[in-house]
């Protein structure tokens, strides 16, 4: 046998593992409400070659080797156990099982790992929560597709989208637009239209559309929704007062997916989203770009300090600007999107005191958009309280993407050809891009990738998870 046999005989062997990990996945997910991750990436409802790639990828940026064959036995573990809702991340229990020395069997070590999901300790399994979406835009269709993938597994469930009418066709329009997306591809399942009661199925969902002009309009109890999380993706409304109108017969709570205003805090999830109290009924996302350098501004000050830093964000144009020269009340973005770069204002330097109020740096910024439709870039310049250099800051913002709290919002590349479509579906908030980034002395530059539609859509499902009630503790811990 040739070496090129043994590489090519490995692969099958490899693909045949993959295969049978898929069941496992989807019943401890539809069954117990566990989902099962490699390296903070969820495995469900994945392909047999994506579990593969993303193996791989997790050995890219390990810096070691980690296969299925490590990672299957310790699905197959997870099997016997009496597990509650959770997420457990077998590439972090592959890895933790390395450096042990206890001796323990892969049995043993993965029941005393994930020993907080089950038996007396787990959590039990709680009614769904009702959403609502207001809008049905970018960034709407894309939290539908999630919601609608998580459906089984979260108990978070789409209930009802309240849009304007269109006219005739709007249903079928509006279902025609979440099937399919110029840049995101075709939806993951299967859609019907029911026009005579004006619904969307989706992957078995019924989802309602509502037609209405404003939010007072609706009793949302009518269709038999109850103590609902509304996410208003139309950005209309910005300060309490405006998003207050939503708080209607069938609404508990209301999520911005746009910076708040005023009162309204504003939560970055892995960041503050534990700040949110209990009692709360109208929080904001903040924006895609404030999620982006957040968390890694975050993870510099913790590691090293920050002086001060001025953000640079290169962006994808968006809906606000124009397709040809035209009329438009802000500044340059009246000039073709598609055709120029833009230079125009940026408030996500500003909104990181809110979201980092322990940060006393001063940070600015500012940002030009650009002629691509998805897929950014912030340059982040900061001084730093102390001296370190490259080979530092890239090991600490690797291991901070796979074994820090931020780890669901940090991601890291170390590509040579690396470039924005690569980040198109990221569901990160940032990546690291590791050939880019600049040491000297006490001044680092980083350059922060983000998915500006699909990463910060994201964000905003695991901020409504959480406040929720069903953001399940993962599993293993780091100290386990």
């Amino acid at each position: 046998m040739t070496v090129n046999d043994d590489v090519f005989t490995d692969w099958k062997n490899r693909e045949e593992i993959a295969e049978s990990m898929i069941p496992i996945i989807g019943r401890l997910h539809r069954e117990k409400d566990v989902t099962v991750l490699l390296h903070s990436r969820s495995l469900v409802n994945k392909s047999v070659v994506s579990i593969l790639k993303t193996h791989r990828f997790a050995r890219q940026i390990a810096g070691e080797e980690l296969s299925v064959t490590e990672t299957f036995p310790f699905l197959q573990a997870l099997t016997a156990l009496d597990l509650g809702p959770s997420q457990i991340d077998i590439g972090m229990l592959a890895a933790t099982y390395r450096a042990d020395s206890r001796g323990l069997s892969v049995e043993e070590f993965t029941a005393k790992a994930v020993i907080g999901a089950t038996g007396e300790n787990k959590l039990e399994r709680r009614d769904g929560q009702d959403v609502v979406l207001y809008g049905f835009g970018r960034i709407g269709r894309l939290v539908a597709r999630l919601l609608i993938e998580k459906a089984s597994g979260n108990g978070l469930r789409l209930k009802a989208i309240v849009v304007r009418n269109g006219g005739g066709d709007d249903l079928v329009k509006r279902a025609s637009l979440l099937r399919r997306d110029s840049i995101h591809g075709q939806f993951q399942g299967t859609i019907v239209v029911d026009e005579a009661n004006n619904k969307i199925i989706a992957n078995g969902n019924e989802i309602t559309v509502i037609y209405s002009n404003d939010p007072s309009e609706v009793d949302y109890t009518e269709y038999g929704i109850k103590d609902a999380i509304l996410i208003d993706n139309t950005g209309r409304w910005r300060d309490r007062e405006g998003l207050s109108k939503h708080l209607r017969p069938g609404i508990a709570k209301v999520v911005l997916t746009a910076p708040g205003k005023g009162d309204v805090p504003n939560i970055v999830h892995g960041v503050n989203h534990d700040t949110i109290k209990p009692d709360e009924q109208i929080i904001s996302c903040a924006s895609c770009t404030t999620n982006a350098i957040v968390p890694p501004l975050k993870a510099m000050e913790d590691e090293y300090g920050v002086l001060r830093g001025h953000v640079e964000t290169v962006h994808s144009f968006t809906n606000d600007q124009n397709l040809l020269d035209n009329y438009h009340k802000a500044d340059r973005r009246g000039r073709s999107a598609p055709l120029n770069m833009v230079i125009t204002e940026t408030g996500a330097a500003s909104a990181v005191a809110k979201a980092l109020p322990d940060l006393k740096a001063k940070i600015s910024g500012s940002s030009i958009r650009v002629p691509v439709p998805d897929v950014s870039i912030a340059i982040l310049n900061l001084q730093l309280k102390r001296e370190t250099n490259r080979e530092e800051v890239l090991d600490y913002l690797r291991d901070v993407s796979l074994t820090s709290p931020l780890k669901r919002q940090i991601d890291f590349i170390d590509s040579p050809d690396a470039v924005s479509s690569d980040f198109i579906g990221s569901r990160h908030a940032s990546i690291v891009d590791a050939g880019a980034t600049k040491v000297d002395g006490d001044n680092a530059i980083l350059y922060l990738w983000y998915d500006n539609e699909f990463g910060y859509s994201c964000q905003v499902v695991r901020v409504v998870r959480y406040i929720s009630g069903v953001e399940y503790p993962t599993f293993p811990h780091p100290a386990v």
